[in-house]
């Protein structure tokens, strides 16, 4: 998916030539600190951004050489995503579905599973721009989903989620999880720990750790004691 991907942004490096896969039926937590590379991995793979060397592929399609199929392989949920806010959730939910090539019936069924997927059908009449942060960030999670792409990017899913709401998320994600590839960014650690089948650690622009969970949990189950001596390896 990610191979020797780095990007700069003014002449500073943000990502220093990160590899790594996921494949179908794993969910893969990207940590690190602020500023650790996260987001910038998760929008070179979705195809936001354009890498300075290296390459990224969703399903087999380059992001660069193949944009516009890597996309439409891609349900991508940005941080803090903002924009369109006169349009009422069915509105944005179909205009989702229809900039990926769905009409007609495929787009109503697209539109079905989004709204049952983020648990939105109390609130389809309502514009973006009057929802609470919760209902927008669900908004926004709902048409990542909508079109049923083969791998999800999620960059910190649950920010503004209540914890019901969270559970509710995590299990969904758990149910989608057998036929995608589902990468999620969080600074959470036990979110990770209830959730990720593996967990690759980011320090600096590059990969300090890519591990299956279980591997990096204490005896009491916690992923705290292995990220801090994984941000503390170098003096930092």
């Amino acid at each position: 998916m990610a191979q020797s991907l780095a990007k700069r942004f003014g002449g500073a490096p943000a990502l220093g030539g990160v590899s790594f896969q996921a494949g179908a039926g794993e969910i893969v937590g990207l940590l690190g600190a602020n500023g650790a590379g996260k987001s910038t991995t998760m929008r070179l793979l979705a195809g936001y951004l354009r890498p300075d060397a290296g390459s990224a592929s969703i399903a087999g399609r380059d992001v660069v050489s193949d944009r516009l199929a890597a996309r439409a392989a891609v349900g991508y949920l940005p941080e803090s995503p903002t924009g369109f806010p006169d349009l009422t959730i069915s509105e944005f939910l179909a205009f989702a579905a229809e900039a990926r090539g769905l009409f007609g019936a495929a787009r109503r069924r697209a539109i079905e599973r989004a709204v049952d997927f983020a648990d939105l059908a109390l609130a389809l009449g309502r514009p973006l721009g009057a929802l609470s942060q919760g209902w927008r960030q669900r908004a926004w999670i709902a048409q990542a989903v909508a079109h049923d792409p083969p791998a999800l990017i999620l960059d910190e899913p649950t920010t503004a989620l209540d914890p019901e709401q969270k559970a509710r998320l995590r299990g969904r994600l758990r149910d989608a999880a057998p036929g995608k590839a589902i990468l999620i960014s969080t600074h959470i650690l036990e979110e990770a720990e209830t959730l990720c089948d593996r967990v690759i650690v980011f320090r600096a622009g590059r990969i300090v750790a890519d591990a299956p969970l279980p591997s990096l949990l204490d005896e009491r189950g916690r992923l705290a004691p292995a990220y801090a001596a994984l941000n503390a390896a170098d003096g930092r």
